[in-house]
C-alpha cells in the first residue's frame, strides 16, 4: 500500500511540484516585474492548499477487534437501512461526507479479506444528495472478516471530485486502519454494515478516519 508513512500523499505531488515551480519562477522574475510578487503570492497560497489537502496524518485505534472504524474524515450525512446492490441484502448504511478541507486519505474500516471489488462509471452529483449513492461514479470493496461477516465500503466521487484512487485488489488481506485510497477533491464514503451491528455514531457527527468507531459487529 502507498502512503503508509509519508506526511503527504504521493498523489498530491503532480499538483504540488508544478505549483511550487511556478511560484519560484514568479518570485525570481518579480525582481524586474514587481507586480509578479502578487501573482507569486497567490500561487504560493494555492501550493499551501494543495499540501493541506493531501496531508497524511498518522492515526491509531485501540477499539476492540470487532469494531468498525471510520474509513474517512468528515460528517455523517446518512444513517439507516439500505439495500446493498452487490450483496443483494438489506444492511445498515453510514455515509460520510468529506469536504475539501477534510483529510482525504481513506482507511480500511476493519481487518478483512477483499472478497470482491467493483467500479461503476456515473455522474458527478453533489455527494450530499442521496441519489449520489446510486448515480455517481464509485469504487467499492466487498470485505469479509475472519468470522465471516461481510461489509461493503464505497468511495463515491462528487461534484468536484473526479478521481477515485484505490490501492486494494480482490484477494488482498487488509488490516484495519491501513490507508487504502483517496478521492480528489471532496467526496463521500458509504459503509454498509450487517443489520445486527451495534451503531456507535449519530447523524451529523464528525468522524476521524482510523479512530472513530462506527459500529460493533455482532
Amino acid at each position: 500500500m502507498r502512503n503508509r508513512s509519508t506526511p503527504l500523499a504521493t498523489e498530491g505531488l503532480p499538483f504540488l511540484v508544478p505549483s511550487l515551480g511556478v511560484t519560484l519562477l514568479l518570485f525570481v522574475l518579480a525582481d524586474s516585474l514587481p507586480f509578479l510578487y502578487f501573482v507569486g503570492g497567490f500561487t504560493l497560497l494555492v501550493s499551501l492548499f494543495i499540501a493541506f489537502f493531501f496531508r497524511n496524518p498518522r492515526r491509531s485505534s485501540s477499539a476492540p477487534e470487532n469494531a468498525v472504524i471510520a474509513p474517512a474524515d468528515g460528517v455523517v450525512i446518512y444513517l439507516g437501512p439500505a439495500m446493498e446492490e452487490h450483496l443483494g441484502v438489506e444492511m445498515t448504511k453510514i455515509s460520510i461526507f468529506m469536504s475539501v478541507f477534510s483529510v482525504h486519505i481513506n482507511r480500511v474500516p476493519i481487518s478483512a479479506r477483499v472478497l470482491d471489488t467493483f467500479y461503476i462509471t456515473g455522474k458527478f452529483l453533489d455527494v450530499r444528495h442521496e441519489k449520489a449513492t446510486f448515480e455517481n461514479e464509485r469504487k467499492g470493496l466487498v470485505l469479509e472478516t475472519a468470522k465471516g461477516y461481510k461489509l461493503v465500503v464505497v468511495q463515491v466521487a462528487g461534484l468536484i471530485a473526479r478521481r477515485i484512487v484505490c490501492y486494494a485488489n480482490k484477494g488482498d488481506k487488509l488490516q484495519r486502519g491501513t490507508r487504502y485510497g483517496l478521492i480528489r477533491f471532496g467526496s463521500r464514503l458509504d459503509v454498509y454494515l450487517p443489520k445486527e451491528s451495534l451503531l456507535k455514531v449519530s447523524m451529523g457527527q464528525k468522524t476521524v478516519a482510523g479512530e472513530t468507531v462506527l459500529g460493533i459487529l455482532p
